[in-house]
């Protein structure tokens, strides 16, 4: 995350104070093993809640996305005058269900209309921090709570945060990355069982609603035998189910991620920055090697081209890339590797921190994908949405006939339930040209639709068809940032 925009927080530089005596971390845990997700996550990152029921019903369940990652539901800080940037909604000040986006009975509404809709809620947690001194030290908040720093009214006081007032200055020192300040954001301390009780208040408060897991910002600021204890606290969800839970780290030489995997799955960083750079250039040929280059098991990662986070820090590939981003988002949802997320969001020009669309208030004005240099809606473009039919058709099969010519076109299969073929050729304006070939699949002959050009619905095709000969081969053009989806849930007749 990045909460303030005052720096980066590799060039944030202070003075570490290390107490005597810091608080010890919690006993390790002996955590329920977390559920696995079932499918694609979409971060419908900034939705307002009202609107993300109505999306729910109409977009995301008949797409038959598995699942959303909601925006932090708490109360935050309300800066009026920074315009109501984004990461107000990552400075909590209480746990009260009151932010910008609704109250906790649209909340609640969302969650009963998603479940409904068959898509599941996850919640992204804060948890390591409350509020920061950068930018506003005292209330009131979205909720109208007064509030300062290390003392927030009915939920924490000076002394549930750590000792260590100062900002991170060494990311190789893991005390200081866990004990200190992240961008002078109050540390709460993790291993006291009086803030882990409080949170888990919070959390179970929401699982009680209907929602299904978390996404915990943050968590490589936290200690994970801290994240272990929360873990094992957690109530099933209203399914009967334990909730899935997925972790924030961005590994580096000191944290690699593998200390979190007992608590559930991790983000992988290094998977966005290499997918991200090789459609943005059009190399995507030795992404083959892909899980090989990571640092988690498939089963342990979630995966992803872009979050909110990496779309405003000059990223390689963000949504103003058009075609190129929804062709990396495809690979995402084909590639067997991890727990695919996809990024829908809302749009920000040269303002890399503007918040969702407001009124004057800074309270979000509902989400319509209509509205043209308003809201992204990723999630309903064609060759994405059309992917999550692929992903689920797919799923549980292995990497097969893979053919690359080496630089800008890859082709690979799903064993016998599906096949793609990506070409990169017109990244960052280039024009490597169309690509003409036979390519060879373990498909079973049919008329299959492509479903990155259309929607397959009620065995008719919105898109181009390509047919499949008995022995699996198919001839195909294949144009510059474009492709080919075949899978055997998408034939016509069958």
């Amino acid at each position: 995350m990045r909460p303030v925009a005052l720096a980066t927080i590799t060039a944030l530089a202070g003075a570490v104070v290390v107490p005597a005596a810091a608080t010890a971390p919690a006993e390790e845990a002996a955590a329920a093993p977390a559920t696995e997700a079932e499918g694609p996550i979409v971060q419908m990152f900034g939705w307002p809640w009202d609107s993300l029921a109505e999306e729910c019903r109409s977009s995301l369940g008949p797409d038959s996305y598995t699942a959303i990652q909601v925006s932090p539901p708490t109360e935050h800080v309300q800066l009026a005058d920074q315009s109501y940037p984004w990461y107000e909604d990552y400075q909590p000040v209480s746990y009260d269900l009151r932010s910008r986006r609704g109250d906790a009975e649209s909340f609640a509404n969302m969650v009963s209309a998603c479940n409904a809709a068959g898509v599941k809620v996850y919640v992204d947690a804060v948890l390591n921090h409350m509020s920061g001194s950068g930018s506003q030290g005292s209330g009131p908040g979205s909720g109208g709570t007064e509030y300062s720093k290390y003392d927030y009214p009915g939920t924490y006081v000076d002394s549930d945060f750590h000792d260590c007032r100062e900002n991170i200055a060494d990311y190789t020192d893991q005390w200081e990355v866990r004990n200190c300040e992240l961008v002078g954001l109050a540390d709460l301390r993790t291993g006291s069982s009086k803030v882990r009780d409080t949170q888990l208040a919070y959390l179970n408060r929401l699982i009680d609603m209907g929602v299904s897991g978390f996404r915990l910002d943050g968590a490589k600021h936290m200690p994970p035998e801290d994240i272990a204890a929360l873990v094992d606290g957690l109530h099933e969800t209203t399914s009967g189910n334990e909730p899935y839970v997925y972790q924030e780290v961005i590994a580096d030489s000191t944290t690699g991620g593998t200390e979190y995997t007992g608590n559930g799955d991790v983000t992988t960083f290094t998977y966005t920055d290499r997918v991200s750079n090789a459609f943005a250039t059009g190399s995507v040929a030795d992404l083959r090697n892909l899980p090989e280059e990571t640092n988690l098991d498939s089963e342990q990662a979630v995966v992803f081209v872009a979050n909110h986070d990496t779309e405003r820090d000059s990223p390689p590939l963000s949504y103003r890339d058009g075609a190129a981003y929804d062709l990396a988002n495809a690979f995402t949802l084909a590639f067997p590797y991890g727990t695919p997320r996809i990024l829908s969001g809302f749009e920000f020009g040269a303002d890399t921190d503007a918040g969702p669309p407001s009124d004057g208030r800074g309270f979000t004005r509902p989400a319509d994908c209509a509205d043209d240099g308003a809201w992204v809606c990723t999630h309903r473009h064609p060759s994405v949405a059309g992917m999550i039919g692929f992903n689920r058709a797919v799923r549980g099969t292995g990497l097969t006939d893979w053919w690359d010519d080496g630089n800008s076109v890859i082709a690979f299969g799903r064993g016998d339930a599906g096949f793609v073929v990506f070409n990169s050729g017109g990244a960052q304006g280039q024009d490597s040209g169309e690509t003409t070939r036979q390519f060879r699949s373990s498909l079973p002959a049919g008329t299959y639709c492509n479903v990155l050009t259309g929607r397959f619905d009620n065995g008719e095709c919105g898109g181009e068809t390509v047919e499949v000969n008995s022995d699996g081969t198919f001839t195909a053009t294949v144009e510059p940032n474009s492709g080919v989806a075949l899978h055997r849930a998408a034939v016509l007749g069958g």
